[in-house]
C-alpha cells in the first residue's frame, strides 16, 4: 500500500484547514450558548479566531481571546478545566473518526496588529512615507 506524502513545509493541508474551521465553529457555538457552568466563562464573550490541527487531526490548538482582552488567564484556566466537556461537545457537532484533543492558547494576533499600527505611526516611518520616491538613501 502506497503512503501518502506528508504535507510540505509550505503549510497545513486543505483537510487540516477544513477540519480546523469545523472545530472552530463548533467551539464558538458551544461558548456562545453558555453551556459551561463556570464563572470565568460566563462573564463575557470569547472569540475563537483560529484553530490549528495536527496532520493526524488528533490535536486541535485553539487560539482564544476574551472580548476586550480582559481576564485572559482565568478564562484560559477555565477552558482547560472544562476541556473534556468541550471535546465531547465538539465531537457531537462534527463527524470525525476521532474527537481531537483540545489545547487552548492565547491569541496574539491582536497584539501583533497593535504593534504594527504603532510602528506605522512612528516618526521614522512617517518621515519615510513623506519622502518623495527616488530621494531615499537606498536610491
Amino acid at each position: 500500500m502506497a503512503r501518502r506524502a506528508a504535507p510540505t513545509a509550505s503549510g497545513p493541508s486543505q483537510r487540516q484547514l477544513r477540519v480546523g474551521e469545523l472545530v472552530r465553529h463548533a467551539l464558538a457555538e458551544v461558548l456562545a450558548r453558555g453551556d459551561i457552568q463556570d464563572t470565568a466563562l460566563s462573564g463575557g464573550l470569547i472569540t475563537v479566531p483560529e484553530v490549528r490541527m495536527t496532520p493526524d487531526l488528533r490535536l486541535a490548538t485553539c487560539y482564544v481571546m476574551p472580548l476586550g482582552g480582559r481576564d485572559e488567564k482565568p478564562v484560559l484556566a477555565a477552558l482547560e478545566r472544562n476541556r473534556k466537556f468541550l471535546r465531547q461537545e465538539v465531537a457531537r457537532r462534527i463527524n470525525l473518526k476521532f474527537a481531537p484533543d483540545l489545547r487552548f492558547r492565547r491569541d496574539e494576533t491582536f497584539d501583533e496588529a497593535a504593534r504594527i499600527e504603532k510602528l506605522m505611526k512612528s516618526e521614522k516611518v512617517q518621515a519615510d512615507l513623506q519622502r518623495p520616491a527616488g530621494t531615499g538613501p537606498d536610491d
